[in-house]
């Protein structure tokens, strides 16, 4: 396979604090000799375990790009005992037009995995974290909210794996994060997904929804920078006690979950998020557009669960995810 033309400004083996970026070669119509510049920082202090942090997989993604541009800028050398890989904006096209998608090529990042060295950028940069950042870590934390088009209960997740061990291992640093919710979470398609890339190379993951519309709060971003630290505590790369708070436990079990409109209109939610529903309860009615007089749309609910995301902003289309449901596990 072609090696990828992205090169660090960092030493990946150098001790101490290093801020720089992945550079990619892009030429383009406003520079032929220019380049994508993924800003990154290191802090490194001998040997130990490796986290890497990512955040801004989509573009239009907040919380996790706040908590991790304030850790880079205040975490030490010395307070660390191994590795801490910085990302703020894995895609950085996107995050600088605030968008889900790369601008440059129209692809999600968080679907073109495994990647191409010479495919296009957001291929190119999938692959480079395929076969060189992540073969370094030991733990990845991916960060993700809802977004121009989603807004989520504040929760971490992990997935259902094939090895129990690992399992464990995401459910404990998932656990660690201690956002609100925790979860055992469904992909409505995981294909090409980051977070399979990870898992299939048997690293420890969690990922995150926190809060979405496009922006970030004071509580959500506040939820971020505690996980992130919390996290760090947790593989032993950082000292000190975490802050701990109740977290309610979550799963989805089957597809179920997910409730899709066939219809387009302006939605009118009947629930609000994190409310308790029972199968065949109104979840939204959706209102015609175009006329008066009509009947709206009504949706209910598939199970019975918790409301955990719901779309966002008050106009959906033919297809679009309307709202999506957990079930709370109590012991």
């Amino acid at each position: 396979m072609r090696d990828n033309p992205i090169s660090p400004t960092i030493d990946f083996d150098l001790d101490g604090v290093q801020h720089g970026y992945l550079r990619l070669p892009y030429s383009r119509n406003d520079s032929a000799w220019g380049s994508i510049q993924i800003p990154i920082t290191q802090v490194k202090n001998g040997s130990g375990p490796c986290a890497l942090f990512t955040g801004a997989n989509h573009g239009d993604e907040y919380e996790g790009p706040l908590a991790l541009v304030e850790l880079a800028t205040d975490l030490k050398a010395e307070d660390v005992s191994g590795t801490v890989l910085i990302i703020p904006f894995m895609n950085h096209p996107a995050f600088l037009k605030g968008v889900r998608v790369s601008p440059i090529d129209d692809l999600n990042m968080n679907r073109t995995f495994p990647g191409q060295p010479d495919g296009t950028p957001t291929q190119k940069i999938a692959d480079y974290f395929q076969r060189t950042l992540l073969p370094m870590a030991d733990v990845v934390l991916d960060f993700h909210s809802g977004g121009k088009t989603l807004d989520f209960i504040p929760f971490a997740a992990s997935h259902a794996l094939d090895d129990p061990e690992q399992q464990a291992r995401c459910r404990a640093a998932r656990d660690a994060f201690n956002a609100p919710f925790s979860i055992e979470m469904r992909e409505i398609d995981a294909l090409g997904m980051y977070d399979d890339a990870v898992e299939t190379q048997g690293k420890t993951f969690v990922t995150t929804e926190i809060g979405g519309g496009g922006t970030a709060t004071p509580a959500s971003a506040q939820i971020a920078r505690k996980g992130v630290r919390n996290l760090l505590i947790h593989t032993g790369i950082l000292q000190g006690e975490p802050i701990i708070a109740p977290s309610r436990m979550l799963s989805q079990e089957d597809d179920g979950c997910f409730h899709f409109t066939n219809h387009n209109g302006m939605v009118d939610f009947a629930v609000t998020l994190g409310q308790t529903v029972a199968k065949g309860d109104l979840i939204a009615r959706i209102w015609d557009m175009h006329h008066t007089g009509i009947e709206p749309r009504k949706f209910y609910a598939l199970m019975d669960g918790i409301l955990t995301a719901r779309h966002h902003p008050g106009l959906v289309q033919s297809g679009d995810c309307l709202a999506v449901l957990a079930t709370e596990i109590t012991n």
